[in-house]
């Protein structure tokens, strides 16, 4: 059968892993397109960047009253049908929870299959995320989870979605992301690349580098957690040793002059961020939650800190700051578990299975099911 094609929905504001894992996977094919609904010109500028066929909404906003009428309203989906017409599109593909509904809708309304990327769990435990939340799940057709840990979960929360539920881990560039020795001399410096969000916890790295001496920590991102970040940092008497950067398109620069990278979220869907430190041979300080033993194995490829709290945290980083040749030795080893696992044309061809399965399973033509 013909390669299908592909469009992918999302409606989103901020930058974060799912984002930046659909620029790699769709970007600079003609056989994705993506129907964006976004206030922000940033994600519309790193999309167009990565090169994707955009079919764009124009500036939407982002407000609970909008997100009901985007999603049971009449036009968005009459806007939805358009750019399936325009494109002749297989396979809806939705990749954030404001656009799960409306691909769900669209995949009936259009007669086309609908595939949703997990990329985190989150909106299963808020309860302003449960309207419709199980009736989209059940009219997707398949569902992909970044990791082993956001399968377990969505199983347990949806059983009745478990037969549809496979893993495929999120993939880079491994020669964009190559591998860098760390900097030769200076203190011991962290770097943390995320959205500024409450969830990420970051507030435990500050408090983490109070209680250890000569190490510093660069932080790369922007969100709504960056002004008590920086107040933080200076009622901590840490703010000589915090830099913060802001977002950057390249982190690859922050990541080179660092020696390892910290994560503190309770759940981490995988950790994008940590894979791509990886491949540059940065080892992590991390809390162990959510996906992110998925990506750190302890004692060899960073460090898991042994509790959930500041002090823990404060624990591991001690560990790593006093032996800067078994940093960069774990760092050689995460580089190595990066290319395994982790690569972007593995993750692109598991992606295609699936894509050829739906469209061949809405065609008539037969098709077996990815093993997952």
């Amino acid at each position: 059968m013909a390669r299908p094609k592909i469009i992918h929905v999302v409606v989103a504001g901020a930058i974060g892993g799912a984002e930046r894992m659909l620029a790699g996977l769709a970007g600079g094919s003609p056989h994705h397109c993506l129907a964006l609904m976004t206030p922000n010109p940033g994600l519309r500028a790193l999309f167009a960047d990565a090169g994707l066929t955009l079919c764009d909404r124009g500036p939407v906003r982002e407000n609970p009253a909008a997100y009901l009428w985007r999603s049971f309203g009449p036009s968005d989906i009459a806007w939805l049908g358009r750019v399936l017409e325009q494109e002749g599109g297989d396979v809806f593909h939705a990749h954030t929870f404001a656009s799960h509904v409306l691909a769900a809708r669209a995949g009936l309304r259009f007669g086309r299959p609908v595939l949703r990327t997990e990329h985190g769990v989150r909106h299963y435990r808020d309860p302003s995320c449960a309207l419709f939340r199980h009736w989209a799940l059940r009219h997707t057709t398949r569902i992909v989870a970044v990791s082993g840990f956001v399968a377990r979960r969505v199983g347990d929360l949806a059983p009745h979605a478990r037969g549809r539920i496979e893993v495929i881990p999120n993939g880079i560039d491994l020669a964009r992301f190559a591998p860098l020795p760390p900097p030769g001399r200076g203190p011991f410096t962290l770097a943390a690349v995320c959205r500024l969000d409450p969830v990420k916890r970051l507030h435990l790295a500050l408090e983490a580098l109070a209680q250890v001496t000569d190490v510093r920590l660069d932080i790369v991102g922007e969100g709504s957690e960056r002004g008590r970040l920086e107040r933080l940092a200076k009622r901590l008497g840490v703010e000589d040793r915090v830099r913060f950067f802001g977002y950057l398109s390249d982190p690859r620069p922050v990541i080179a002059a660092s020696r390892a990278v910290v994560s503190c979220t309770r759940e981490e869907a995988l950790g994008l961020s940590l894979i791509e430190a990886a491949a540059m041979g940065r080892p992590a300080v991390a809390l162990g939650g959510g996906g992110i033993a998925e990506v750190v194995e302890d004692g060899r490829t960073g460090w898991l800190a042994e509790g959930d709290d500041a002090a823990a945290l404060a624990s591991a980083l001690r560990q790593a700051a006093a032996d800067p040749v078994r940093a960069a030795r774990f760092g050689v080893a995460a580089r190595a578990l990066a290319e395994e696992r982790f690569g972007i044309q593995a993750m692109c061809k598991r992606y295609d299975r699936v894509y050829e399965a739906l469209a061949g399973a809405r065609t008539g033509e037969a098709q077996a099911w990815p093993t997952p």
